[in-house]
């Protein structure tokens, strides 16, 4: 049976152009011939303001990363998500009429019929501030335990 060799590193670029791959080199000469079109035919004063935006452009597709994927896919997201149509979900529910019955909430007032406040019996007050109290009492070597016969 014959072995074969798994190509490794796959994702890695080759550098052609001495340091830079193909995709660099084209990101840098496009931008580099866009610069010297300006600088040739635009007057000093007004070329390098035209130059610098292209030249910084050109140096981040070719270099820049946005978590680990190339600037490129960057620019194409932002792209499709402010040019493509978005779909916005929101469904209101209601309360039900028993509920804003029974919170004394008149039906015409449905802002306020969604508002819904629980209530708190005796018990559950006290077992909340027990526990949120407990780190003090620790701290302060008070041993208590909970009412309900269980120890800690």
């Amino acid at each position: 049976m014959a072995q074969y060799q798994v190509p490794q590193f796959i994702e890695v670029e080759d550098k052609i152009f001495g340091p830079l791959t193909l995709r660099q080199f084209i990101w840098l000469a496009g931008g580099g011939g866009l610069c010297l079109i300006f600088f040739t035919l635009l007057p000093k004063w007004l070329a390098f303001p035209f130059m610098a935006p292209v030249i910084g452009l050109s140096l981040g597709l070719a270099f820049f990363q946005v978590n680990g994927r190339p600037l490129i896919v960057a620019v194409e997201h932002a792209f499709s998500y402010f040019t493509g149509s978005k779909l916005y979900l929101w469904k209101q529910r209601a309360a039900p009429q028993g509920d804003a019955l029974k919170t004394g909430l008149s039906k015409a007032s449905p802002s306020t019929a969604a508002l819904v406040v629980p209530k708190l019996s005796h018990s559950k007050l006290k077992d909340l501030s027990w526990s949120l109290n407990i780190k003090d009492r620790q701290l302060e070597g008070v041993r208590d335990s909970k009412p309900t016969g269980f120890e800690i």
